[in-house]
């Protein structure tokens, strides 16, 4: 089942999107930032940063990937299995 969060990010524009993953980014350098210093009081923030972020990466990867052509997509298939073989 889709999380609420990956739902509501598939309604974002794309300038949002990434927007979004520009801001969580900062948020993020600057919890871990704090955390050195000062400490946090509920250090599993840093791990949900994390995974926003890695939700909007997710996102972005998918829609780059919905604009690519039959050609990129297949020259992209054939870089993929070479990587496998070796």
């Amino acid at each position: 089942m889709a999380t609420k969060k990956f739902l509501e990010l598939q309604e974002y524009s794309d300038a949002d999107l990434a927007a979004e993953l520009q801001n969580t980014e900062a948020q993020y350098h600057k919890l871990r930032f704090d955390h050195a210093i000062k400490g946090l009081d509920n250090p599993l923030v840093l791990r949900e940063v994390r995974r926003d972020i890695a939700r909007l990466r997710a996102e972005a990867r998918r829609r780059e990937l919905a604009k690519m052509t039959a050609e990129e997509l297949s020259a992209r298939s054939r870089i993929r299995s070479r990587r496998r073989r070796k």
